[in-house]
């Protein structure tokens, strides 16, 4: 696939909700995943990892919604907003959480997401 198809591909999967499909389908086995200074892990390697900490923030958080913009193409490089309506499970504070999200494509898969926001204390 390429770069192109592929971010077309994660934006559909990701406004059903499907993030772990996505990952499954879409990236690396390899793949990399940065979050920025100050969040709980800034850089996590491979699929399984990767799927994980997906896996932790469901836990962590209950979505009631969110929003994820159409794709910017800039080959292998594509990037989108993010944002999502969540309670944080521990607290049962409601928060709305943003981002930029950059993501690199090699050989038809995701390799690099980076995330971009400012963490919450």
């Amino acid at each position: 696939m390429t770069t192109s198809q592929i971010a077309t591909q994660l934006v559909e999967l990701c406004r059903r909700g499907d993030y772990l499909g996505a990952q499954r389908e879409l990236y690396a086995a390899d793949a990399v995943s940065i979050e920025p200074e100050g969040s709980p892990t800034q850089s996590t390697r491979g699929l399984p990892a990767i799927q994980q900490k997906t896996r932790d923030f469901e836990t962590t958080f209950e979505a009631h919604g969110g929003m994820i913009s159409d794709p910017v193409v800039a080959d292998p490089f594509f990037a989108c907003t993010m944002s999502l309506d969540v309670t944080q499970r521990a607290s049962g504070r409601r928060i709305t959480l943003s981002e930029v999200c950059v993501y690199e494509v090699k050989d038809g898969k995701i390799i690099r997401e980076q995330f971009f926001y400012r963490p919450r204390p």
